[in-house]
């Protein structure tokens, strides 16, 4: 299916993303459109009618998004050998402090199915394709890697997050990195990675799951995004793999740990 042309929802359809999510029912399946709506907003969708909505709506859609990310989409597809999902490009929430403050105004959402991409007009090219090569490499290892995402633990969400960022240092450059890939120090990350090993196998529907991935309350902020693309970083210049080769292996070798 790939990039689904959300621009002429944006253009010829109402601008309240409410509506949108009835759109998007057939991709979610068993979702209301109520949860489809939280999910997207959870993740940076715009929530509201945009102030001046025409006016953004059309300088969103003449920034050329979509065909952008089907460029990069045909590419990456044949690199990584990867699936043909839909690709949903929407505006993010411009009243979202942090996604603006620490992020630049854009967020991704990965399935093993679709992917949605929430941009601002301000986004540069390279911003973009740094954007969709980090999501469309989840989707990619959510393809290749054995383990169901039901089943995943924090060690392999931390691994997941880290393949994904590793391969926009390599294919976009280290300009484009995600802020808490270069959050710490290595010495800091050695002595993080020494502090989830007791509870990298919590599963991920476990409260605390998120609590050691994000880094809340008294923990380094984005713990396990930070030590994630750490791990993969060592594993990369140990093997000599390639990000392609890397999509399939298990969690445990990437990291370096005994199978048992």
């Amino acid at each position: 299916m790939g990039v689904v042309r959300t621009d002429q929802w944006l253009l010829h359809t109402s601008q309240k993303p409410q509506e949108f999510c009835k759109k998007l029912k057939k991709a979610f399946r068993y979702a209301t459109e109520i949860e489809i709506y939280d999910k997207l907003t959870a993740h940076g969708m715009f929530q509201i009618e945009l102030p001046n909505s025409k006016e953004y709506i059309n300088t969103f859609t003449e920034k050329n998004f979509w065909n952008m990310v089907r460029e990069e989409e045909l590419k990456l597809s044949k690199l990584w050998n990867g699936p043909e999902v839909p690709i949903f490009i929407f505006p993010s929430d411009p009243f979202n402090r942090e996604l603006n403050m620490e992020h630049n105004g854009k967020s991704g959402l990965a399935f093993h199915d679709k992917l949605f991409l929430f941009v601002s007009t301000k986004n540069s090219a390279e911003e973009i394709r740094a954007l969709f090569t980090h999501e469309y490499n989840h989707v990619c290892r959510l393809a290749k890697f054995s383990k169901k995402e039901t089943e995943y633990t924090l060690l392999d969400t931390m691994v997941l997050e880290g393949i994904a960022e590793n391969a926009v240092q390599e294919l976009i450059g280290k300009d484009y990195l995600a802020n808490w890939a270069t959050l710490y120090t290595e010495k800091e990350l050695k002595l993080f990675w020494k502090q989830l090993l007791p509870v990298c196998h919590l599963p991920i529907n476990h409260p605390k799951h998120n609590h050691f991935l994000y880094g809340y309350r008294t923990l380094p902020k984005m713990l396990g995004y930070s030590v994630g693309y750490y791990l993969v970083k060592q594993f990369l210049e140990i093997s000599g793999l390639t990000i392609k080769e890397t999509l399939a292996k298990a969690s445990k070798e990437i990291a370096q740990l005994p199978n048992s």
